[in-house]
């Protein structure tokens, strides 16, 4: 049991950067813009938390150049998305090569390549138990016992799902994802919506970056994310555009994405490179049975992906 639960607490932890990308991947599409740039947007907040944590060693600065990191990406794509009307797909995937790019010339340029996250920024991230919570059977060790940076991730779900489903502000963010021109002709503003929770989006990855830079890794090393944001927005799919979905399906992942060192544990003879496979593997199995079993309640913002032009009144 105890190495069950030591398993399923690292998966936790494993699937926190995951967790923060596709709620902001979630934010994004639910305005109706598919960001395919979630790749670059964590690896800018990874270098970018990474470097200020090596020049100011402070923890909140360091979370903070990660998130400000992010955002930029962000409000590039949302220029070239909603300001100039671009397609999308070639947006995203422009901002995933430019991230890409961005964060080795950093690396580079500021020799981080090898470094370590400053102590003063790893011991505000060790594990802190929240009393009597981390006592609960089973529960407590695998979600209480954990860093600062996973239970302000337990609440940024909550807050993200209680705004998008439980709110007006919410409801209108739902409504330009659905129908962005009954929307406009309800007097909300479409492009003001759409900039406020791209931007909010690109800020939630840039942490995910962050978190993987400071404290999961905690080291720089070039392709930090290694593919993680591109698994980000897969689970918006998996988690049917649900913020408390996600949180089952980041922990999913990320257990898959650990399952190699525990397999080296229990001395178990399996090819590393199947096991190195495993996440994507069933990522294309979840995908193929969510589209054969396509409903409403799982579809898409009825307007992902497209433009809105607003006609002449």
């Amino acid at each position: 049991m105890e190495l069950i639960i030591s398993f399923l607490s690292a998966a936790v932890v494993a699937g926190t950067p995951l967790l923060l990308a596709t709620l902001g991947e979630i934010l994004t599409e639910k305005v109706g813009n598919l960001n395919l740039g979630v790749e670059g947007m964590m690896l800018m907040g990874a270098v970018m938390g990474f470097a200020v944590s090596m020049k100011t060693e402070n923890p909140i600065l360091s979370i903070l150049a990660g998130a400000i990191a992010g955002t930029i990406g962000a409000l590039i794509y949302a220029f070239l998305t909603v300001g100039l009307k671009a397609n999308q797909v070639v947006s995203g995937l422009t901002l995933s090569i430019f991230g890409t790019g961005f964060s080795s010339m950093i690396g580079k340029g500021l020799n981080l390549i090898g470094q370590r996250t400053p102590e003063t920024v790893k011991s505000f991230f060790e594990v802190t138990p929240i009393p009597i919570l981390n006592k609960i059977p089973i529960v407590g060790p695998i979600f209480f016992n954990q860093d600062k940076f996973i239970y302000i991730s337990y609440i940024l779900v909550i807050v993200l799902g209680v705004y998008v489903y439980n709110t007006r502000l919410g409801l209108n963010l739902r409504a330009v994802g659905e129908n962005p021109a009954c929307a406009d002709a309800s007097s909300i503003n479409v492009n003001l919506y759409k900039y406020i929770n791209i931007l909010i989006g690109g800020a939630l990855c840039g942490l995910g970056g962050a978190y993987l830079s400071l404290v999961y890794i905690p080291s720089w090393q070039e392709n930090v994310t290694a593919g993680r944001g591109w698994i980000a927005v897969a689970l918006v799919i998996f988690a049917a555009w649900n913020p408390y979905k996600a949180i089952l399906g980041s922990y999913l992942f990320g257990g898959l994405g650990i399952v190699a060192f525990r397999f080296e544990i229990l001395t178990m003879h399996i090819s590393q490179y199947l096991i190195d496979m495993l996440p994507y593997i069933v990522t294309v199995v979840i995908l193929i049975t969510l589209s054969i079993k396509k409903n409403n309640k799982n579809a898409p913002p009825n307007w992902l992906g497209n433009s809105y032009f607003r006609e002449e009144r």
